[in-house]
């Protein structure tokens, strides 16, 4: 009996590979706060992604374990060295704000581990701060204003005015903006972030600036309180309104529900738009309203993607968790399934990818949603890739 329990044993030691284990993912994202409206999204689209995926990669069990950085770069850090240190996940993924990515980014690089941001790209880590083992599943900063600022240039605009929030993100946002609008910027105001919520004050001095049109970045909850004040000012009909992270799924049904109708129309651009025509696009829609009762948002929408890119590199190297390089060639390769359809990688592991003009309408049930107006940008890449020394 004890040859024969040998015998099975070391057929079985034949049979599995000795690298065989599970698959521990980190994800940091904001679950507290009132900025918890878009990390309890992403949790949503991650959720489902895992579904989607079985639960298991190359065979392997995955193991998602979720962390709240509470809306603060020191909380961020200290979960994402939890993450590393203590349970000794093999990808950091998630991370909504840009002043929070950077503030934990060396905590998983010098570890040797695999960072994936699903929504923050500030301008540092696509140039002289890009990493091997850093990927993105969403964008730079500076490019989805940036194609705002061209498609402004499309329609003839000749002035605007800036209202943004001074933080890492807004400033790359502004940088985009300025990049690309060939018009004047007749003025510029980087508000406190993010605690103003009071806009009055700017919105005044946008007025009186005589700009044809108003451009601003606020993303949550102060995105809410801009709009209303936007709407009580009346100068939709004077000084159309621009914007970038501001509208999205959360808020639309809130804008609605609130009698914002000046939203209606309105246009902003993205990478992404639940319209997309792609088979990935369209079961993680249908899929997400389905089972949420809402339309994803584009936060979701690229923390979908992050499970799928995480999978595509441990398949690429049939669950051996110990290919670090074979893992990151996977990766660079992007051949996974995106609800934004097939793009690149760039030298520094940001998409190269089509940017579109989105536009707030009507769907047949008369909730408030988005349709691609037009391709604005057709594969683009960031312009801080060439400061990236990676090839």
């Amino acid at each position: 009996m004890k040859r024969l329990l040998s015998a099975a044993l070391a057929a079985t030691m034949l049979t599995t590979p000795a690298f065989a284990r599970e698959v521990k993912i980190g994800f940091v994202t904001t679950l507290t706060t009132g900025a918890a409206v878009i990390g309890n999204d992403i949790k949503k689209a991650v959720d489902l992604a895992m579904e989607h995926i079985g639960g298991k990669m190359a065979g392997l069990d995955v193991k998602l374990i979720y962390a709240d950085d509470g809306f603060k770069p020191e909380i961020g850090k200290q979960v994402t060295d939890k993450l590393i240190k203590q349970e000794n996940v093999d990808f950091v993924a998630g991370y909504i704000w840009s002043n929070v990515l950077l503030a934990s980014r060396k905590s998983v690089l010098d570890s040797g581990k695999f960072l994936i941001s699903a929504n923050a790209g500030p301008s540092p880590l696509a140039g002289k701060l890009c990493n091997k083992n850093f990927f993105s599943t969403s964008w730079q900063n500076d490019q989805t204003p940036m194609a705002m600022g061209e498609y402004l240039n499309q329609k003839g605009v000749k002035s605007i005015y800036i209202i943004a929030p001074n933080y890492a993100a807004g400033k790359n946002m502004v940088a985009g903006v300025q990049r690309t609008f060939k018009g004047k910027i007749l003025g510029k105001d980087m508000t406190t972030w993010p605690t103003q919520l009071d806009f009055s004050a700017e919105l005044a001095k946008a007025k009186a600036s005589g700009a044809e049109a108003l451009w601003v970045f606020y993303p949550g909850k102060a995105g809410g309180a801009f709009m209303k004040q936007y709407q009580q000012a009346g100068l939709k009909d004077s000084m159309p309104l621009y914007t970038s992270f501001t509208i999205d799924a959360l808020s639309l049904p809130k804008f609605q529900a609130a009698g914002f109708n000046d939203v209606l129309g309105s246009k902003f651009t993205q990478e992404w738009d639940p319209s997309l025509d792609n088979p990935q696009n369209k079961r993680f829609v249908a899929d997400f309203k389905a089972k949420y009762g809402s339309y994803p948002s584009f936060y979701a929408a690229q923390a979908y993607d992050s499970i799928f890119l995480i999978k595509s590199a441990v398949e690429g190297v049939k669950g051996n968790l110990d290919d670090i390089d074979g893992m990151r060639a996977a990766m660079k390769s992007a051949n996974f399934p995106s609800v934004r359809g097939k793009f690149t990688y760039g030298n520094n592991h940001f998409p190269i990818q089509n940017f579109y003009l989105r536009e707030v309408v009507k769907d047949a049930d008369g909730n408030w949603t988005t349709k691609v107006a037009k391709t604005v940008y057709k594969n683009n890449q960031d312009p801080y890739a060439a400061q990236c020394p990676l090839k």
